[in-house]
């Protein structure tokens, strides 16, 4: 399995997604205040924990007796620069160009 291969499993899921989210309000949160935010088992918390993990997006640090997780958007840009930056490029340039010829601005 490839970086992006696990980076798109992660991103797959809703559950990861909306911890993600939380990550990006507020960096630096532990297991128990993720999972008070799901509807889930503290088990079933750390499973995705470990998939978010596992591809990058999420990195822990201990402090003292916590482990702290913090959201790595570096994974999610590399996707952006790789499978969408390169489709929409031509369009953008299509319509930068089209906004010159109507304005004048050749």
């Amino acid at each position: 399995m490839t970086d992006d291969d696990r980076v798109f499993k992660a991103l797959a899921d809703p559950t990861r997604r909306f911890l993600l989210d939380l990550l990006f309000v507020r960096d630096g949160r532990t297991l128990t205040e993720l999972e008070s935010e799901l509807e889930m088992t503290r088990y079933g918390a750390m499973k995705h924990l470990k998939v978010l993990e596992e591809a990058g997006l999420v990195v822990t640090r201990k402090s003292g007796r916590q482990k702290l997780h913090f959201l790595n958007p570096v994974p999610i840009r590399l996707i952006h620069d790789r499978w969408i930056d390169k489709y929409t490029e031509r369009q953008v340039t299509a319509l930068a160009e089209l906004k010159n010829e109507l304005e004048g601005n050749t």
